[in-house]
């Protein structure tokens, strides 16, 4: 199935299984610290995979975000726009909404309205700032779909979900983690779908789970990785992170108890045609989350967990070389805190990561890209600000020369009539206002894929 693209009237129906055709990768490389054994059972792909991204030499008419130059790297400056990230909208944190703030933290805004007891979660913008994908996780189901927004809360929806009801290939597909590529033609994203497992664990419930990409509204779908294919209830796959030239995904594989090692995660990284998958972090080191990217390609900074309850303390913020090695820790450790995932800045000089310092909650904090210079951005009294995304801003307008009298009352009426949505991005949104879903019940069950609130 992997490259069978779709149209938007007849939607991918991916099937659990492979197929006939599967060979056995004779080669693969492995990142720090992962021996050949260690690899699932990942090696297991068709015989001529053909899944390809969508082209980065040219903008591509009608994809938002289309906006690189000849060798796949954007084509100006970045510049540093909103934070997104996910805030929780009552104690028992079963409602979470999509939210933005400012560079240093300041003017928080809600931009998703979600119904009582339903989260959205892990977002990530278009590469022009203008829109934000995230996942939301159905209170009744459990199991997520992916959506977007405009950065100013305009246009709420969902992309059309891949599978058609009551198929036999589609039982609790679960949708998660959208992320837009550099040029803003794909997103990638995590897919579980099967039987739920009768044993029910908080890490691996799910027959199958692997990494897909497809258009942003939802068509020409292609499976990416097979990691489950053969070994039901191995593990779980999410959080895929594209690299600056589009041409490699990183992404989070996390163990079940029948997994090699049973109940940990590390980060691997594939490329974009379903090649060269390896393993980039060790075991021990129990990473997870979404990875990001520096904006050189140069770094790859994670996040790892301690084994034990979610949200516990003691993990950290790590840097990585693209081939696996150099790991370097950016935070201290041993810690008391718990810390969440982290984004570079589009301009690679800052970090903005989610900490709760013991016996917390979560909040934003930023750091120059060596680990120094720590700084609270928010204080968000107990919304457990986490999975934070830098997004991109429009860059600065050059000082305008001199004009007649004459000349400067026509700027004024051109610009009221500037779309609102091309400014949102650049502006600074208003307050919050509290959500009429603050109070609401906290036995409310969590999502499907047993993620910590990171």
């Amino acid at each position: 199935m992997t490259g069978t693209g779709q149209s938007a009237t007849t939607r991918a129906r991916t099937r659990a299984s492979a197929g006939a055709g599967l060979l056995l990768l004779g080669t693969l490389l492995t990142g720090c610290g992962a021996e050949p054994g260690d690899i699932p059972l990942s090696e297991i792909r068709p015989e001529s995979p053909t899944a390809t991204p969508g082209s980065t030499t040219s903008p591509t008419p009608g994809v938002v975000g289309a906006a690189v130059g000849a060798t796949g790297a954007p084509a100006v400056a970045a510049h540093n726009g909103l934070i997104a990230s996910r805030a929780f909208l009552d104690p028992g944190r079963t409602t979470s909404a999509i939210v933005t703030v400012g560079p240093d933290g300041s003017g928080e805004h809600q931009v998703t309205k979600p119904p009582v007891r339903t989260r959205d979660d892990r977002p990530d913008w278009s590469p022009d700032g203008s829109t934000i994908a995230f996942d939301r996780t159905d209170p009744q189901t459990g199991t997520a779909r992916l959506w977007t927004v405009t950065a100013s809360g305009d246009g709420e929806h969902q992309i059309g979900q891949l599978c058609e009801n009551g198929a036999a290939d589609c039982t609790n597909e679960d949708e998660r983690a959208p992320a837009y590529s550099p040029d803003g033609t794909q997103l990638a994203f995590s897919r579980s779908w099967g039987a739920v497992n009768p044993a029910g664990n908080n890490t691996t419930q799910i027959q199958y789970s692997d990494l897909y990409l497809m258009a942003p509204d939802g068509t020409n779908v292609q499976r990416l990785t097979f990691l489950t294919n053969d070994k039901p209830y191995s593990g779980e796959v999410g959080n895929p992170s594209w690299s600056p030239d589009g041409k490699r995904l990183t992404f989070e594989y996390r163990t079940g108890p029948s997994g090699q090692p049973a109940n940990s995660r590390a980060v691997y990284v594939v490329n974009t045609d379903g090649t060269g998958l390896r393993q980039l972090t060790p075991w021990e080191l129990r990473a997870g989350d979404r990875a990001s990217w520096s904006p050189d390609g140069s770094q790859i900074l994670f996040t790892t967990y301690p084994a034990g309850p979610e949200n516990a303390p003691g993990g950290g913020i790590y840097t990585v070389h693209p081939d696996g090695s150099a790991i370097a820790a950016l935070t201290p450790a041993p810690s008391d805190a718990y810390y969440g995932a982290a984004s570079y800045a589009p301009d690679g000089r800052s970090i903005v990561f989610a900490q709760a310092p013991a016996g917390a909650t979560a909040d934003l904090y930023s750091m120059q890209s060596d680990g120094t210079g720590v700084a609270r951005l928010t204080n968000s009294a107990g919304k457990w600000l986490g999975r934070p995304k830098w997004g991109t801003a429009a860059p600065s307008a050059p000082a305008a020369p001199a004009q007649s009298p004459a000349q400067a009352q026509a700027p004024a009426q051109a610009q009221a009539q500037a779309p609102a949505e091309a400014q949102a991005p650049v502006q600074a949104p208003a307050q919050a206002q509290p959500s009429p879903n603050a109070q609401v019940d906290p036995q409310a069950p969590g999502g499907q894929d047993g993620e910590d609130d990171n």
